[in-house]
């Protein structure tokens, strides 16, 4: 059976395993539809809306619940769109090394695509197919920033290695 895990590795300070299984309670995912329409700025805005009512209430000597997260899952997000998020905050964890200037989108052979560390750094990952996991052609997609790749995207990705 194939692993729905995908690797960061080579040229970073943290090679770091990703699970996209559990992008679906991730506040940063997205619908397909809504990055192809244009519409995902609503995800940037979220973070910072995050980060500046949890200043707020540190300002406000409120302390914040710890270990009881809340987490908002649509069904239809579940069960229906196809959903991918942003490559650049695990590329940001991983801590590229500053010498850093290619990415190779390979699958479990070494095969696939090479792309510069910029359109990297603004492309997302789809990790769902109308509610569906990638297991046939994933275990997820590259599609760039521009969204130039729509019909074709990079596909069977395991390992993302930074060189």
């Amino acid at each position: 059976m194939k692993e729905m895990i995908v690797r960061i590795k080579g040229n970073v300070k943290h090679p770091i395993t990703l699970d996209p299984g559990v992008w679906i309670f991730d506040d940063r995912r997205f619908t397909l539809d809504a990055f192809f329409s244009g519409d995902v700025s609503h995800v940037e805005h979220k973070e910072v809306k995050a980060l500046g009512d949890a200043w707020d209430n540190q300002r406000k000597g409120l302390n914040p619940q710890s270990n009881q997260n809340i987490i908002h899952v649509d069904k239809k997000d579940l069960t229906e769109n196809s959903l991918a998020v942003p490559l650049k905050p695990f590329l940001d964890n991983a801590a590229l090394n500053d010498d850093a200037e290619f990415v190779h989108l390979m699958d479990g052979s070494g095969n696939g695509s090479t792309v510069t560390k910029q359109e990297a750094e603004s492309g997302i990952l789809a990790f769902s197919k109308e509610g569906r996991p990638l297991k046939d052609t994933g275990p997820v997609h590259f599609y760039f920033g521009d969204g130039s790749n729509e019909g074709e995207p990079i596909t069977h990705i395991e390992v993302i290695e930074i060189v």
